[in-house]
């Protein structure tokens, strides 16, 4: 007889430490890089708080590590929540690489700036109530088609709801209170078929909310705002309805007679009321009873018998949208249905983490509503008053000549084609640079556009553009009143610097072509209407005393000059940055702007003059001189300007030269968005190795050493 050998049955305590050193390696997963460098870059803007214990701006896992208010899936961060923490600060730009997060919860903060225009492109929940945010909503929302609940209530976000909801169909919350959007609502809003709750109330909105028809609302409030015409009859069906505090002409119409619903008054709330419907249902039911006297027994049972059956085919057909609206939930949250530790990362999201574009870069912005202008008679000279309101202050004649010594040429900083720039000096202790737009520079017609464009200069709210402070146009005269930049500009500090002993580092370059990026991918993906600058070009490019980079004149190009002007201008100072396009046929698109980019990028590469007739005829022109050899590594290194003196690293020399032959491409259609000159920009600066600066890189000012120690760079 066999006998078989059987192994001794295993306790209940050996399969608990069993399934404990197996899960084990889940529970250690290392977090992607992309989020941990996007957590970093949030951390330093929110200014390094300590109450977000175990966050770093070098190096740590967060998922590993349990950083405050972060839950994780795997390696991947799913969930921020950081909720009346008492953060201040920004919050940063690479936001929108935390591609597997699915909520984010800031609220009850003092987060201020704009919202990031770059966000997570898969969020289901995303709140921002209750912080210091100003600006507009970003137009990367219109991508976010996951998303299910969307809180900006109680912050100073302006201007007009951007019309970027067409796509976001599983948006269930709606809440922009207690903000000052104005204008009317967006015609997107009619596709939020899934809406249930919309709060608008304490905003300065106008027009009718017709729009809102159709939408599955369960609660509405539209309080406190400036809306106009009839309110829909469709709309007093919805359960709580809040509109007092508008110009309304009725009241909501009556409900149908088979449910009726007592009138408004002056009642702050509209509600559907059940009494009505619950007093008429008793009343019936009471009547029912009398007559049951006269009902034979037959009747009865076939009253009962079809009663069965009715309430039988209404309890099925509740299961069956039971499982439907369960699957459409899962489907909706698919991603917050895995189990943890499996990563739910689609093709499409990989491909997108690939490419590290902005959500941004392949958006259209809507064209921008025509402005409402109205002429009124003015005795020093007709201009046109807006009735959309100028955010900068305006400014008399006599109290900036009298910051400027009557406009006297020592106060003289700097001319461009529309005129002359002065410093000028406030009696509170304030300076300010002026431009002083000759009157030959505009013709009647463009004079007459003038305030028009101060209005629309003076709402770009970007770190890296020149502020419009405020602006004049009295007794003739047109003047812009801007934030003073200390430190000069970049043509100047690369070309003209008085001290040969200082240069700017690499380090400062590449910092200075980034922030430049940015203000770029402002105008071009992020305003609406897009902004293109036309004169892009490193003399318009100012320095701070940390040398962050401020680009100038963004707007000036809705005051065109004259003809002749503008060509004599072009040929002096902009010729060498010109896209080939506007030298062939006069056409200047944002494509423009970034060729002209790219040759910034080669004056911080060489430290060469876009036109230099001083060099040999061969070398004249930068681009052309340089551009066959982006991608010969000797022929790069002999290149870059020799006041670095060898102090660059050779990888991020190399990836800066790749940008630039992307940027000065002599096709339009080939030049990449800014969105993606930015995003390669920082990956420049993210690759840096984790190494000791000098002193004098923290002023991002080097200063020349033997080349061996050129090693020790931080990019």
């Amino acid at each position: 007889m066999l006998l078989i050998a059987m192994p001794p049955p295993r306790s209940p305590l050996s399969f608990l430490f069993t399934f404990f050193f197996l899960s084990l390696p889940l529970s250690i997963a290392t977090t992607d890089p992309s989020d941990v460098q996007a957590l970093q870059v949030m951390y330093n803007a929110l200014n390094s708080p300590t109450q977000l214990t175990g966050w770093k701006i070098g190096g740590g896992d967060p998922c590993g590590e349990s950083w405050k208010g972060v839950t994780c899936e795997g390696s991947a961060v799913v969930s921020i929540e950081l909720s009346g923490l008492g953060l201040d600060g920004t919050l940063g730009y690479l936001l929108s690489d935390l591609m597997s997060l699915r909520k984010l919860d800031l609220s009850d903060n003092n987060i201020h700036d704009t919202i990031p225009y770059q966000l997570p492109p898969n969020l289901t929940s995303l709140n921002f109530a209750r912080n210091n945010l100003s600006g507009n909503l970003p137009y990367s929302f219109s991508a976010m088609v996951s998303l299910n609940y969307l809180n900006l209530s109680n912050n100073a976000l302006s201007m007009t709801i951007g019309d970027i909801f067409a796509g976001l169909s599983d948006l269930g919350t709606l809440d922009l209170s207690f903000n000052n959007f104005s204008g009317d609502l967006p015609p997107s809003f009619g596709a939020l078929a899934n809406l249930s709750s919309l709060f608008l109330q304490k905003n300065q909105l106008t027009g009718s909310i017709g729009v809102l028809i159709g939408l599955p609302l369960d609660t509405l409030n539209v309080a406190n705002n400036n809306f106009s015409g009839q309110i829909p009859h469709e709309l007093s069906s919805v359960h709580n309805f809040i509109y007092e505090g508008n110009s309304f002409e009725n009241s909501p119409a009556p409900l149908p007679p088979e449910s009726t619903s007592p009138p408004p008054g002056g009642s702050r709330s509209h509600h559907r009321s059940g009494s009505g419907s619950h007093n008429r249902t008793q009343a019936s039911g009471n009547e029912k009873s009398d007559g049951h006297k006269g009902l034979t027994v037959g009747a009865i049972v076939g009253i009962v018998l079809g009663s069965v059956v009715v309430a039988a085919i209404l309890l099925l057909a509740l299961v069956f949208c039971i499982q439907k609206q369960k699957k459409k939930k899962e489907a909706r949250n698919f991603s917050g249905s895995l189990p943890r530790g499996v990563i739910n990362v689609t093709p499409q999201m990989q491909e997108q983490r690939v490419k590290s574009a902005a959500v941004v870069t392949d958006l259209k912005p809507r064209p921008a509503e025509n402005v409402t202008v109205e002429r009124v008679p003015v005795k020093s000279g007709s201009v046109k008053q807006m009735k959309s309101p100028i955010t900068s202050t305006s400014y008399t004649v006599a109290s900036l000549q009298s910051a400027t010594n009557s406009f006297s040429q020592e106060f003289i900083i700097g001319e461009g084609s529309l005129g002359r720039v002065y410093k000028a000096d406030f009696p509170n202790g304030k300076v300010m640079a002026i431009k002083k737009i000759d009157n030959s520079a505009l013709s009647l017609q463009e004079e007459d556009n003038f305030l028009e464009a101060v209005s629309h200069m003076s709402r770009l709210r970007h770190p890296n553009i020149v502020t419009l402070a405020g602006y004049c146009a009295e007794h003739g005269q047109r003047l812009l009143v801007y934030e003073y930049i200390a430190n000069g500009n970049l043509h100047d500090m690369l070309h003209f610097a008085e001290d040969s002993s200082k240069f700017l580092s690499w380090n400062a370059r590449v910092r200075i072509a980034l922030g430049t990026a940015r203000a770029l991918e402002y105008l071009h993906e992020v305003c609406l209407p897009s902004v293109v600058h036309r004169n892009f070009k490193s003399a318009n490019i100012l320095l701070d005393e940390e040398l962050n980079p401020h680009l100038s004149d963004c707007g000036l190009a809705a005051l065109t000059p004259n003809t002749e002007r503008q060509v004599s201008t072009q040929m002096i100072g902009s010729f060498g940055y010109s896209a080939p396009e506007f030298a062939l046929s006069g056409v200047y698109t944002v494509k423009s702007d970034v060729y002209s980019f790219g040759v910034v990028m080669l004056e911080l590469l060489t430290g060469r003059k876009p036109l230099d007739s001083s060099r040999v005829r061969s070398e004249q022109s930068l681009v052309r001189w340089a551009t066959p050899q982006l991608h010969d590594i000797d022929a790069l290194a002999k290149m870059v300007d020799p006041t670095l003196n060898g102090m660059y690293p050779a990888k991020s020399l190399s990836r800066f030269a790749d940008i630039i032959a992307l940027c000065v491409q002599p096709e339009p259609e080939f030049r990449p968005p800014m969105s993606e000159v930015v995003q390669a920009l920082v990956r420049l600066v993210q690759r840096a190795s984790v190494v000791k600066r000098r002193p004098s890189e923290e002023s991002g000012f080097g200063h020349k050493t033997p080349e061996h120690e050129a090693t020790d760079m931080s990019f």
